[in-house]
């Protein structure tokens, strides 16, 4: 960190004793190996004492001081004696004399000329030595004019040389170093460049530390944090001690107590990961965290719950000390770039009788504002919102926030002025998600709604939910927020224009704060979290019409998304039904932005332009429902041919003409295609000719994504086939629409995109996709695609069980499989291979892989065309299909069951 923490810990001496250590490295036989088993040693005991609960101070500082001695002893074996000229310099987190089992161990050889030319060979042979014995080092070679030259033109090199101190050689060389670094980088310019690297550190993790797999050292809140006040310190100061920043006033005794226990959090993990791992890595990533959370103690009959918890702990740590940190580099902006006076900017501009303006900056008017009227605590808060120039808090304010958030309590919590003063910050809308997100940080709003702070830190150990449920809900409140700025109304165009539509946005934003809240505490969260948050709603004065509203928004938060996902959004009834249970106009809109904000805020991957365009059909078909009444089927088709014809008119294709080919084609047909993608079919579909099938079209369609159109003569297993091919190209399967003509042909559509959630845009992809579909379904002989892709790493961390359900679709005389397994290369393919040899015919499919989860639901009939009903034929669906997914391969000996009829 650049100062030494004096935390009451072990001395790192009565770890390793340098005599224990010497006698060890003199043992008889080759030295490199005497070396080599030393640091095995070393290590071997840091981890004994790791597990009896030592440290993580003493332990980082004893490695440090064992790899002190190893390198001691074999510069003296190479450069015995008094070396002028010439002086091995520990820098980086080696020179703040902090080790990880596997750190780097960065050195400096520093130098003067002819020093370097007289000791190369004994150089050479010292540098080889070490990595023979199995240091990893990094090292440079300079001169100290060279040093100071470098560190002037860069930061980072300036911040490793500041952190520097002696192991051999030279001591007046490295005086020497220190006085030329004197006059480098002055302390304004250290502190505006740190800062400055600390912002784009934290841009590069989308300024959050709460991700699924967080960097311990380099993400927002972990231990380079810790760092950056540290090296402005010494800086400034030439401060060793963070309690030489007690002593100055800067840090209270409660601060330097929470840095330290921070940090030894930070670093236990850290350590743990070094030792379950074998090498350098600062990750926390998937294949960690159940280990890391067992060596905390974390273990529970559900291992998910285990590292929920574990992990619930590393986020809220990591909350506390970005508090810490903005409160500290903000001291520092005012006493070294501003001044005391500077900073003032005149006289202090009075907001309010409790607070006031200063240099751009919103401070209390005296310390003991917030005990005398609490509710000042939320009021602060409000009018940032109501003065959006106020730059910040200020950093003594920030500090008596800290000091006295424990006025938050049940008696504030129903003081009228507070709730006003709470309720008011989501009417005023603009600056609401910088407000939400401070006082979180702040660990103010935990304590104003207690069951907020319940779910602060709490993640779920997946790959869907990205981030902690806390922040993923602010996220939300985040999206809602820029529907209704004119700057990001690009965004989600369609959304922005229904946003001015809301007449009171505050209950939009309220429902996206609560919809989530109720998360692991058992039960349904969604009925939970309506039933909190219509309780709340009523205590803070809304009013019964609006206190439902939210708690309905809550309880259906997921309603739209899984009629979306999982349901034929081209069927009437399937709108008519979602229609009727959001009842009016109203409450479509509120639930259609609601339901966008909450899908881009769960997974970045997650929103596409295929996702946005299911809510979108469904938005537009139900509010269609709800103005003229329930949706015909006939009607709906009708509508479709009627928005085709003049598109096709465009192409010479007049109604008559088009009629002709549409005869024979089944009603799904024009319900499951857009009007563009009818008339796109029709000229492909005439001029095809028997000869030149399989007709195979790659093209993007609107908004949708990219649509591969397959026509041809029917086959066995066409959609494992296809899904094969495609799953073989490395391709997403979005959507399946299947239909076969009266005359036996197929019109089978398939929406695609790249692996990583990319669009297809290059032509030669497309051509690409469409000769490898062609050469497998031509080919009468070819009856299996093998998938050979590989399962990627993170999906194996997790077990997802199998598990099907079956219902039926009695109005379309078919039954629906929803399906839930481990998501894989090949999944559908191998799905359907068991389908064709069960007899089963695919209607449709949709397709929802959820992180490592697939949950997909196929529509499915039997060869007859008629809906599978029959209990026994459905159980042995089931257990083909469980039993071949868990073994990931298509057994052929499962298939001497009888197939459905």
């Amino acid at each position: 960190m650049g100062l030494e923490l004096e935390l009451e810990v072990e001395d790192e001496a009565s770890i390793f004793s340098a005599s224990a250590v010497r006698a060890r490295l003199a043992v008889a036989g080759k030295p490199v190996t005497a070396f080599r088993e030393t640091l095995g040693w070393g290590r071997g005991r840091l981890y004994s004492l790791f597990a009896e609960g030592t440290s993580a101070e003493s332990l980082v500082k004893a490695r440090s001081f064992l790899v002190d001695e190893v390198l001691r002893e074999a510069w003296t074996k190479f450069l015995p004696g008094p070396v002028d000229g010439l002086a091995l310099i520990a820098v980086g987190g080696y020179g703040r004399g902090e080790l990880l089992p596997h750190s780097d161990i960065d050195l400096l050889l520093l130098h003067d000329a002819a020093a370097i030319e007289a000791h190369k060979s004994a150089l050479e042979q010292f540098m080889a030595f070490l990595w023979d014995m199995g240091l990893e080092v990094g090292s440079s070679v300079r001169s100290v004019k060279d040093c100071a030259k470098l560190a002037a033109g860069d930061i980072t090199i300036m911040t490793t040389l500041l952190e520097s101190r002696p192991l051999m050689g030279d001591s007046a060389l490295f005086q020497a170093l220190q006085s030329a670094l004197g006059p480098v980088w002055p302390v304004a310019a250290f502190y505006k460049a740190k800062l400055a690297e600390q912002k784009k550190r934290h841009a590069k993790y989308d300024d959050t530390g709460y991700k699924l797999e967080p960097n311990v050292k380099e993400g927002p809140g972990g231990l380079r944090d810790i760092h950056t006040v540290a090296w402005v310190a010494k800086r400034h100061f030439g401060a060793q001690t963070l309690h030489e920043l007690k002593e100055k006033g800067f840090l209270t005794a409660v601060e330097c107590s929470d840095l330290f226990a921070g940090q030894d959090f930070l670093w236990r993990v850290r350590f743990a990961i070094h030792m379950l791992t074998g090498r350098k890595e600062d990750r926390l990533l998937f294949d960690h965290q159940i280990k890391v959370a067992a060596l905390f103690g974390y273990v529970d009959d559900d291992r998910n719950r285990a590292v929920e918890q574990f992990m619930q702990l590393y986020y809220r740590t990591i909350k506390s000390l970005s508090c810490l940190n903005d409160l500290l580099l903000q001291l520092f902006d005012e006493a070294i770039v501003h001044g005391p006076t500077a900073f003032l900017g005149g006289k202090p501009k009075p907001l309010n009788a409790r607070f006031e303006l200063v240099g751009g900056y919103i401070q209390a008017r005296s310390p003991d504002v917030f005990r005398r009227n609490p509710y000042a605590l939320l009021e602060i808060f409000l009018l940032q919102q109501q003065h959006p120039k106020i730059e910040g808090i200020r950093a003594e304010t920030l500090r008596l926030i800290r000091r006295d958030r424990r006025l938050v309590d049940e008696g504030l919590r129903g003081d009228v002025r507070a709730r006003a003063l709470f309720l008011e910050m989501f009417r005023e809308g603009r600056g609401l998600t910088r407000s939400l997100r401070r006082m979180n940080r702040y660990g103010v709003l935990g304590r104003y709604l207690p069951a907020f702070g319940q779910v602060i830190g709490h993640m779920q150990y997946d790959l869907f939910h990205t981030l902690t449920v806390d922040e993923h809900s602010l996220y939300v409140v985040r999206n809602l927020r820029r529907f209704a700025e004119k700057e990001f109304r690009e965004e989600l165009p369609f959304a922005s224009t229904i946003m001015p539509g809301i007449e009171k946005k505050e209950l939009l934003y309220l429902a996206g704060l609560f919809h989530d809240i109720a998360k692991g505490r058992g039960g349904d969260h969604s009925e939970i979290g309506a039933d909190d948050a219509q309780k709340f709603c009523l205590e803070h004065g809304l009013s019964h019409d609006d206190a439902e509203l939210v708690a309905w928004l809550v309880r259906n938060h997921l309603l739209m998304s899984l009629t979306a996902q999982k349901q034929d959004v081209s069927d009437p009834e399937v709108v008519n039904a979602f229609a009727q249970k959001v009842v009016d106009r109203k409450r479509l809109d509120y639930i259609f932005l609601l339901t966008c904000a909450d899908i881009r805020a769960t997974n970045p991957a997650l929103w596409n332009s295929w996702r946005e365009s299911l809510l979108t059909q469904l938005y537009r078909s139900a509010a269609r429902a709800l103005e003229r009444g329930p949706l015909r089927l006939d009607e709906a088709v009708q509508e479709q041919k009627a928005m085709a014809l003049p598109l096709l008119k465009k192409v010479k294709v007049d109604a008559a003409q088009a009629e002709g080919l549409w005869r024979r084609f089944e009603t799904d047909y024009f319900l499951r295609h857009s009007p563009a993608e009818l008339a796109w079919h029709w000229p492909a579909i005439h001029a095809a000719s028997d000869a030149s099938l399989p007709l195979i079209l790659v093209q993007p369609v609107s908004d949708r994504g990219t649509t591969v159109f397959i026509y041809m003569r029917d086959r066995d297993h066409l959609f494992g086939l296809t899904c094969g091919v495609l799953a073989q190209l490395g391709l997403n399967i979005l959507d399946a629409r299947l239909n076969t003509t009266a005359d036996g042909y197929t019109l089978d559509s398939f929406m695609v995109m790249e692996g990583d959630g990319s669009p297809i845009v290059q032509d030669h992809r497309r051509a690409e996709i469409r000769d490898a579909l062609r050469k497998v379904l031509a080919d009468p002989d070819t009856s299996v695609v093998d998938v050979t892709r590989r399962t990627p790493a993170r999906l194996k961390h997790f077990t997802t069980p199998t598990t099907i359900f079956f219902s039926q679709d009695v109005a379309r005389h078919r039954t629906l499989m929803e399906l839930v397994t481990a998501d894989r290369p090949g999944l559908l393919s191998l799905i359907g291979r068991v389908f064709h040899r069960r007899g089963i015919l695919l209607d449709a499919a949709k397709i929802n892989t959820v992180g490592e989860r697939a949950e997909d639901v196929f529509f499915i009939t039997g060869k007859d065309h008629r809906p599978i009903v029959a209990h026994e034929a459905l159980e042995e669906l089931r257990e083909v299909l469980t039993r071949t997914l868990h073994r990931g391969e298509f057994v052929a000996e499962d298939f001497k069951l009888t197939a459905v009829a």
